[in-house]
């Protein structure tokens, strides 16, 4: 057979051969693969270090009179406030009980400027709480979300599951720093 010409691919391979040894094409490999590993480890610029703007609600919270809509707890509760009607913060009313489904909330404390997660549970069993002060009666959409996530959903009575679906009045327990 006649001299065939070597390929592009052959000359490049054989290049890399003359001009490497098996030892330094492993240590490369394993730098770059160390490398890529701590690539996620790199200082960048996240969205959620980001600040954003304070809403309307955030701006006008306050942190002194709890049975008032513009209380920071309440910054995502619709319906009757419980501390209006015999309950409290996070306790139903005597005669009624807590609804086995809850939403939540975050809500944004003006003392410490911190974001709390709320967690609101309707109290069921009775007739809705017709309470002798104007401001129990709240209607906060504070960065609500659509139905398609009812958890964060204020709009739905939560009494499902319960013996009664019957509506009272609604709670806003604290559960803990939102990260």
């Amino acid at each position: 057979m006649a001299d065939q010409k070597p390929t592009l691919s052959e000359k490049m391979t054989r290049a890399i051969a003359r001009n490497s040894s098996r030892r330094s094409i492993l240590n490369r490999l394993g730098a770059t693969l160390v490398g890529a590993a701590a690539f996620p480890l790199l200082p960048v610029s996240r969205v959620s270090a980001q600040t954003r703007p304070l809403t309307d609600f955030e701006r006008n919270a306050q942190s002194k009179d709890p049975l008032s809509c513009d209380y920071w707890r309440h910054c995502a509760i619709d319906g009757v406030i419980c501390g209006c009607c015999g309950g409290g913060p996070h306790t139903c009313p005597p005669g009624s009980q807590p609804s086995p489904t809850a939403w939540i909330g975050t809500c944004l404390n003006p003392d410490d400027g911190r974001a709390y997660l709320i967690s609101y549970r309707d109290c069921c069993g009775r007739s809705i709480c017709a309470p002798t002060k104007e401001t129990c009666h709240c209607t906060a959409t504070d960065r609500e979300l659509p139905i398609y996530r009812p958890q964060s959903n204020n709009d739905i009575i939560w009494c499902f599951g319960d013996t009664s679906m019957a509506y009272h009045c609604s709670t806003a327990a604290l559960i803990g720093l939102a990260s």
